[in-house]
């Protein structure tokens, strides 16, 4: 067999296939109109089942909050969340596990942080989690992670108080916290660093600007023997100031930050949009429904066939 007879053996399975599912959905079809008050009946009580789920105290939502991990590796980030993540081996006097066990904070998750700029600065959360550590162009950032969980609606207001209970188990960690007493000491020689070489920077250039009028000897690069005096040509620095200054504003800026083992970028925020809808979810129900109202017709249809071949 050949690509084309492949391809013309798949095209005619997809045929066959498609002509299956309409001779079905036309059954179905003639099932709910020779048994519609059995098929309305179910289709109601599916439909009544769905305004019931979606009803205002039992939609969710998701709650999001991107945290900045200052010295620790993702990878221990990772251990210290898992027990947000499984509830278990919580701290004994941990307050999350309250909202864990009543169902006010569900499903906790963590998603990756991208730079798809190369700028070191997050552009997007990928929630479809399709990005690869491997990738160059759109770079995992090593020093974020998205935390994700869900909560119902009337268990909005203790978003604070959910929020201070997971930097409570995660800045509670031990190896968070030895990594992070490192980091910081690191981080204020790196500030003080920089701050020295601002200072020296600035007095380099004040040096080249109130010295530019003296003269200058500069000797023939040909060695002629010739020698030409002239004016200091005056160099100010200004590109490596320039990039001095946004070294050393980030590097203050992360110091500022680095107040825990983990901090929040931004305070946990709902996503306006609940997780499931009560149109998308009157229209599954009602799917489901139809087809349990046809197949029960079915049976009726096919009840006298269906005792023969019990008594058989």
């Amino acid at each position: 067999m050949n690509f084309w007879d492949l391809c013309v053996a798949f095209g005619r399975g997809i045929a066959r296939l498609a002509e299956a599912l309409w001779r079905l959905l036309a059954h179905m079809i003639r099932l709910t109109y020779r048994y519609w008050w059995l098929v309305l009946t179910i289709l109601a009580l599916g439909i009544a089942a769905a305004v019931y789920h979606t009803r205002p105290a039992n939609i969710h939502f998701r709650v999001n909050a991107v945290a900045l991990v200052n010295g620790a590796s993702l990878q221990q980030f990772e251990q210290a969340f898992a027990p947000l993540r499984t509830g278990c081996l919580l701290p004994p006097d941990a307050k999350i596990a309250t909202y864990l066990y009543g169902r006010q904070a569900q499903r906790f998750e963590l998603f990756r942080v991208v730079d798809a700029l190369a700028d070191e600065t997050p552009d997007y959360i990928d929630f479809k989690r399709k990005s690869s550590p491997k990738d160059t162009m759109e770079v995992q950032m090593q020093d974020r992670m998205c935390i994700q969980f869900r909560m119902p609606a009337y268990a909005i207001p203790l978003i604070p108080k959910i929020e201070e209970a997971v930097l409570e188990v995660l800045n509670g960690n031990e190896a968070l916290q030895q990594s992070y007493a490192v980091y910081v000491d690191n981080l204020l020689n790196e500030v003080a660093f920089n701050h020295r070489q601002a200072v020296k920077l600035d007095s380099l250039t004040s040096a080249y600007y109130y010295n530019a009028g003296s003269p200058v000897e500069l000797t023939d690069k040909n060695r002629t023997g010739v020698n030409f005096y002239g004016d200091r040509k005056i160099r100010l620095f200004l590109d490596e100031i320039y990039k001095q200054q946004r070294h050393t504003q980030l590097g203050d800026y992360r110091l500022q930050l680095a107040t825990a083992p983990v901090v929040l970028e931004n305070h946990f925020a709902i996503d306006p949009c609940p997780i499931l809808t009560r149109t998308n979810c009157v229209v599954m129900y009602g799917l489901i429904a139809w087809i349990l109202g046809c197949a029960l017709a079915e049976l009726i249809d096919k009840r006298k066939a269906f005792n023969a071949w019990l008594k058989a």
